[in-house]
């Protein structure tokens, strides 16, 4: 038994996937894995659980992830099928689409800057004057670069570079190997494969050890769990409860569906599409060499036959009566998170640690976070982890919880009357009293970077502004207007971003053709 001094020599990271693999890299990375003094890391990984793979979207914090990591976005995007995303198109989220109309707007990855002039409640104001240019377009060039299918870098830019934010669609798959390569090959994890059927317990209560069918007992300081939704080390074994979300986050399953181009050359768009649907959205991701596509639904308010007509139906807008040959896969999800992440010495990271819906990439986003987390507070020693554990569950809760409040603020805006599904979502004892708070303060003055106060916060001011305006959110700012005098000023620089717009048009190339260029080619490196 180890002394409370004693340092954590040994890291096994019990399941494999894309959270297992990210937090087996940055452990690995950050704890100098490779070298003779550095802490050891393994992952353990069944040859026989396929990865859940629900999302194919990732957000712009991925980027530094793999850069600190010391991947090539060139061999990323060979390797991973990797396309460019620069945001997420919600499509009739706002009302029901009628014969002559669709409603849409975009949440872009670029934010706007603020040095000299906040533009948010000069916009509020034009708008209010009768103005229609939408906020997206009054803050920023990337909404129309989105809708013109361009990419949002150039060939001379260099690797994790370009003239506006983004962030990938990927085959998760393919990810999870090139993570295996890079972890095995260049960071020092050690890689085994055997099903796990046992975990030993200490007198203390920590894991000793887990029980493996071909390798034995496979023992460490501190246990990983990256185990999907069972949770086999920290829910099972350790009895740690799970916080269910399903009263706030109504949708409790996906069908995913893998779809063919029409052509070979279809443009790919270069960002997310969330369409709503009856009973909850289809997401639809363009890869180089396919689509991405599932209904995200509750099964309270649709059956899962009428989930697949639904789904198939959409498909059929693109291939037509090809469509009818596709398969869906139906995936069960359960909506919540561990009431606590870190338990003696095991983490749950991954599926084990929690879930919802993949609208807005978060799940993928989450882990990352949480793995990295992780690396930067890893404990000194075994004296310290018990602090150090506290401090990770508290800052956890907060980051679900504000997940989980910004994914309701979509459906609590929406004014849908077509289905009870979205009926039932804009009921009040099903919103977070947190996100009712702060729309209530958000109805007299536009939000502002003080409501956002902390560095853990995944989802900040101008991710709420891009969809509460997007959502056409209305702030009175009646009793604002002469604390903002510069109206001719902020209307000058809103010209200037359609300039801008007209600008990145004219220089950009189509994300398919970039994709292929890249691939081709290659880019510079930093």
């Amino acid at each position: 038994m180890k002394n409370q001094s004693d340092s954590i020599s040994s890291v096994l990271i019990v399941g494999g996937g894309t959270a297992g693999w990210l937090t087996a890299c940055h452990l690995a990375k950050t704890l100098h894995a490779k070298s003779a003094g550095g802490v050891k890391v393994t992952l353990v990984e069944s040859e026989n659980i396929p990865t859940i793979g629900v999302g194919e979207g990732t957000v712009p914090a991925i980027r530094d992830s793999l850069q600190a990591l010391g991947i090539s976005e060139t061999t990323f995007i060979r390797e991973c099928d990797v396309t460019f995303k620069q945001g997420i198109k919600f499509v009739d989220w706002l009302e029901a689409p009628a014969a002559d109309h669709s409603h849409s707007y975009h949440h872009i990855f670029d934010y706007p800057q603020r040095d000299s002039l906040d533009p948010t409640p000069y916009w509020l104001m034009e708008k209010k004057a009768g103005s229609d240019l939408s906020f997206v377009d009054a803050v920023s060039f990337q909404g129309a670069v989105c809708d013109a299918g361009l990419g949002p870098k150039l060939m001379t830019h260099a690797e994790y570079d370009g003239f506006a934010g983004y962030a990938y669609h990927l085959d998760a798959a393919k990810f999870s190997r090139l993570l295996t390569k890079h972890g095995t090959e260049s960071l020092g994890v050690q890689h085994l494969k055997g099903n796990v059927v046992d975990v030993i317990l200490g007198e203390e209560g920590d894991i000793s050890g887990v029980t493996t069918d071909k390798l034995g007992v496979l023992e460490a300081d501190l246990f990983i769990d990256c185990t999907g939704f069972s949770s086999l080390l920290l829910g099972q074994k350790l009895g740690v409860g799970f916080n269910s979300k399903q009263d706030v986050l109504l949708a409790d399953t996906a069908l995913a569906m893998q779809v063919p181009y029409a052509e070979e050359n279809t443009p790919i768009p270069s960002y997310t599409i969330a369409a709503a649907q009856e009973a909850g959205w289809i997401w639809d991701i363009g890869l180089s060499a396919r689509r991405g596509t599932g209904y995200v639904y509750s099964s309270q308010f649709t059956s899962d036959e009428r989930a697949e007509e639904v789904l198939c139906a959409y498909a059929a807008k693109s291939l037509g009566a090809a469509a009818d040959d596709l398969s869906c896969r139906k995936i069960p999800m359960n909506v919540g998170y561990r009431e606590k992440f870190w338990h003696k010495n095991c983490v749950a990271i991954g599926l084990a640690q929690g879930f919802v819906e993949p609208l807005e990439a978060t799940g993928l986003l989450v882990y990352d976070a949480a793995a990295r987390l992780l690396a930067a507070q890893f404990p000194s020693c075994i004296g310290a982890i018990p602090e150090v554990a506290n401090r990770f569950n508290q800052r956890l809760q907060h980051v679900w919880d504000g997940v989980i409040d910004f994914i309701k603020l979509h459906y609590y805006l929406s004014r849908r009357e077509d289905s009870e599904f979205w009926k039932a979502n804009r009921l009040r004892e099903s919103v977070p009293e947190s996100l009712l708070k702060s729309l209530e303060l958000w109805r007299f003055q536009p939000p502002s970077e003080y409501d956002f106060p902390s560095r853990l916060d995944i989802f900040n001011l101008d991710n709420y502004l891009y969809v509460l305006y997007g959502m056409e959110f209305e702030t009175d700012t009646h009793n604002l207007m002469a604390r903002f005098p510069e109206r001719e000023r902020a209307r000058m620089q809103f010209n200037k971003m359609q300039h801008n717009a007209r600008s990145a048009l004219e220089s950009s190339l189509p994300n398919r053709e970039l994709i292929e260029r890249i691939r081709t080619f290659g880019l510079q490196k930093i």
